[in-house]
């Protein structure tokens, strides 16, 4: 790129560690090693930073998601040879996305596309006593950021009814929609899991109901179906049907359930200005991989935007990572190296390289995916449930349609997050699938209860748009919409001391991506701590999230 050639050279030119990508494990992993005292070089070849977890405004996500889901991968620069101890192994890209739909009905969001800051990971929001949270404020990435609570939770069905999910004993007092016996069978249930958490032995749930399926237990408890549907998909958050037994892999255990409903009736009522169990960062959810990287700054880690890697030195005889070549030319080395999900390690020329190189190499960043991530944001100019801002929604398994095996998800953000112009909403919709028209299938039997779509893909069909969304019992009309498939996959690659992250989960929180990144911390730093406690003045400063 012409851009890199004004960069001057980077210095010091040897790191302890060098992070390709802003993504949020990235930009994580990165304040970690510098708060543990290494010297870090955070690279990325984007204008800005995120990655696959950035937040941007309409015209650059479109131009994003679209240049990331070419059909082949795209390669690095020509990396010829020179006369050194090193080989160099190019790193490209590959796509992450792929089917990219995008329907536009109406001129008014793209004509007011920097005013949009639409997250690539959606629909994805933060428990309240989740580590995440524990985390930002242990590394006072608060500082950083503001958060709004989520209004509520609602559980949909194939006719577009939106009920709202009884999570705490005052919203299962004040739902009109159980019955005097479900409202009991709930209080009781929610008694019985908190005296199993908090209570001596005699209050405890046997071993043997721990290890049964929790469908099993719910059905032993005497719940309805109903009640459970809520449980398993709404609170504990199921993926899979739970009442298929072939799933065995994705059937969720009682003890593993029972902690889910632990964690999210936790969360209920920790911030005094997030009476709910879930909030939401003001500007996207691309501000937390921001506010890491500034704690990293901090620290003393070097950040460079729009620079490309060109490939990878690696030793001539042990075939082991000695470090990186840029776009411009510098080759920098470190002891280890971090790549974000998109980044693909080619295997050398056989010609050029000893046996053990290319062994090394191998199929590094190759992955065999099994599951894919249907997504899709809608842009709207009236609420998916009247008087209510942001939202979180569930459609279980068999509610849109009888071969429905997945869940499906939707949040639905307003202005008041500052994510879209005023008089306008966002909508992000996502469940796990196995293919692409599987994917579609499901995500468009949910678009189809929740919206009006209009019959003309094209702008000047604006008009009708309008005029159904004025109607406050219609469903609200759509104005911009796409959907696309991510690749899912769950484990990281490690090649001698480089480590791939992994890609965006399926989850609307981000408890399984933090397992994940401090299990690549401690095996890039065995020992050390994650964030050790800060001895800072600003200690425990902001411990209130703020409205």
């Amino acid at each position: 790129m012409d851009e890199t050639t004004s960069y001057p050279p980077i210095e010091p030119s040897n790191f302890d560690l060098i992070v390709i990508g802003t993504g949020l494990p990235e930009s994580i992993l990165a304040a970690a090693a510098s708060a543990a005292g290494k010297s870090v070089l955070h690279l990325d070849p984007n204008p800005n930073y995120g990655s696959h977890y950035a937040s941007l405004t309409l015209n650059e996500f479109t131009s994003y998601i679209q240049s990331q889901s070419s059909q082949s991968p795209i390669a690095a620069i020509s990396r010829p040879e020179i006369d050194s101890g090193y080989t160099r192994v190019g790193i490209s890209t590959r796509p992450v996305y792929s089917s990219v739909e995008i329907n536009s009905y109406g001129s008014e969001p793209l004509e007011q596309s920097r005013k949009f800051n639409i997250d690539l990971s959606g629909p994805r929001v933060l428990l309240c006593a989740d580590g995440m949270i524990d985390l930002i404020l242990k590394s006072e990435v608060n500082q950083y950021m503001e958060f709004k609570g989520i209004d509520g939770s609602f559980m949909g069905d194939g006719e577009g009814n939106l009920e709202n999910v009884p999570d705490s004993r005052s919203a299962i007092f004040k739902d009109r929609k159980l019955s005097f016996t479900e409202k009991n069978q709930l209080m009781r249930f929610f008694k019985m899991v908190q005296g199993h958490l908090g209570g001596g032995e005699s209050e405890r749930i046997s071993e043997q109901d721990l290890e049964s399926s929790f469908v099993d237990f719910l059905s032993k408890m005497g719940l309805s179906k109903k009640l459970k549907s809520i449980i398993l998909y709404a609170i504990a958050m199921a993926d899979y049907d739970q009442e298929i037994g072939d799933l065995s892999k994705s059937v969720l255990k009682t003890k593993d359930g029972i902690d889910r409903l632990a964690l999210y009736h936790s969360s209920v009522g920790r911030f005094p200005n997030a009476p709910g169990a879930m909030i939401y960062p003001i500007y996207g959810q691309g501000e937390l991989p921001q506010a890491f990287c500034r704690r990293a700054a901090v620290k003393g880690c070097i950040y460079v935007l729009r620079m490309p890697v060109n490939c990878l030195l690696m030793d001539k005889a042990s075939g082991s990572y000695k470090g990186v070549c840029l776009a411009s030319e510098q080759e920098l080395f470190s002891h280890k190296l971090i790549v974000a999900p998109s980044f693909v390690v080619e295997s050398p020329p056989p010609h050029s390289s000893p046996d053990a190189l290319q062994n090394v190499c191998g199929d590094f960043g190759s992955r065999n995916i099994t599951e894919k991530l249907v997504r899709s944001i809608c842009i709207s100019k009236h609420s998916l449930k009247l008087d209510v801002a942001n939202c979180l929604a569930f459609f279980p398994p068999r509610s849109l349609f009888p071969e429905q095996v997945t869940a499906v998800r939707a949040l639905q953000l307003s202005s008041n997050v500052a994510v879209c112009p005023s008089g306008m909403y966002l909508t992000y919709l996502s469940a796990i699938c196995d293919d692409d028209v599987q994917g579609k299938k499901l995500l468009n039997a949910a678009i189809n209860v929740l919206f009006h779509i209009p019959v003309s893909g094209s702008s000047g069909n604006n008009d009708s748009a309008e005029d159904q969304s004025e109607t406050r019992d219609a469903k609200p009309a759509l104005l911009w919409s796409v959907l696309y498939t991510q690749e899912l996959a769950k484990l990281q690659d490690v090649l001698d001391n480089i480590i791939c992250t992994p890609t965006p989960d399926g989850s609307p929180y981000y408890h399984d991506l933090l397992g994940a990144t401090e299990k690549i911390f401690q095996e890039l730093y065995s020992g050390e701590e994650f964030f050790p406690k800060s001895t800072s003045p600003e200690e425990g400063a902001g411990q209130e999230l703020e409205d």
